[in-house]
């Protein structure tokens, strides 16, 4: 059964109608043609699906897409702001933290969100916030450090609050 769905993606209305049964990463990539985002193991163990709904990270393998309806979902194709990539882009290309690539738009995606809730995370708190997400390339040091990279290029979080 085909249900109308209609939310924001990357701050754009959208609206296209799913078959009931649809994960959130079928809608995006099938029928919003946004294939950034992975299907790495369709089960929630690989990260490589993650993406931002309503603010924070989720599975889209593991989301319906019906439950996204009314909901604001960032993926990586939304991250690149006014043709200029987000400073966690520029960190990973700096630091050489990926590879093949397939993981890369999950890691981001969670990053971005991470970093947004802790702006100067210590590095064991990075690790264990990407713990979930797998990446067979990189062996995790060039991502932890291009997270840290971002962290100290972003302004604080009170000084932020203040601009």
């Amino acid at each position: 059964m085909k249900q109308p769905l209609r939310f924001t993606v990357n701050g754009e209305e959208r609206a296209l109608f799913v078959d009931t049964r649809a994960t959130l990463i079928e809608a995006l990539r099938d029928g919003l043609g946004l294939a950034g985002t992975k299907e790495g193991c369709s089960n929630g163990n690989c990260g490589a699906c993650t993406v931002s709904l309503d603010g924070k990270p989720v599975l889209a393998c593991l989301v319906l897409a019906v439950e996204a309806q009314g909901s604001q979902v960032a993926t990586i194709e939304g991250l690149a702001r006014d043709g200029r990539l987000d400073p966690l882009q520029r960190a990973f290309i700096a630091e050489g933290g990926l590879q093949c690539g397939f993981c890369t738009p999950g890691l981001l995606m969670l990053a971005r969100s991470f970093l947004d809730q802790h702006p100067r995370p210590t590095e064991r708190e990075i690790r264990a916030a990407i713990s979930g997400n797998l990446c067979r390339c990189t062996g995790y040091d060039k991502i932890v450090r291009a997270i840290q990279r971002a962290a100290r290029s972003q302004p604080a979080a009170g000084a932020a609050a203040g601009s």
